[in-house]
């Protein structure tokens, strides 16, 4: 799951090598993804009206459902 909006964000911005990916599990087990990158490449990774972000949460979710877990994204800014 992390490789997947790791790819993506790289994919979105225009340093890629600014973009971290952070992974953390929570108490109740589901896993927190923390997503930075450079400031002014935020934009890019939200998108308009967070469509963007919005559709790199659904597939995260997607790809935990499968693997029966849960999992959030979180952009830090």
């Amino acid at each position: 799951m992390k490789e997947l909006i790791e790819f993506i964000a790289k994919s979105l911005v225009e340093k890629p090598g600014d973009v971290t990916l952070s992974e953390e599990e929570k108490e109740d087990g589901s896993i927190l993804y923390k997503l930075a990158a450079a400031q002014e490449d935020m934009g890019r990774i939200i998108g308009k009206q967070g469509r963007t972000a919005k559709a790199m949460r659904t597939l995260l979710n997607a790809k935990a459902t499968r693997e029966n877990k849960r999992a959030s994204l979180q952009i830090m800014e």
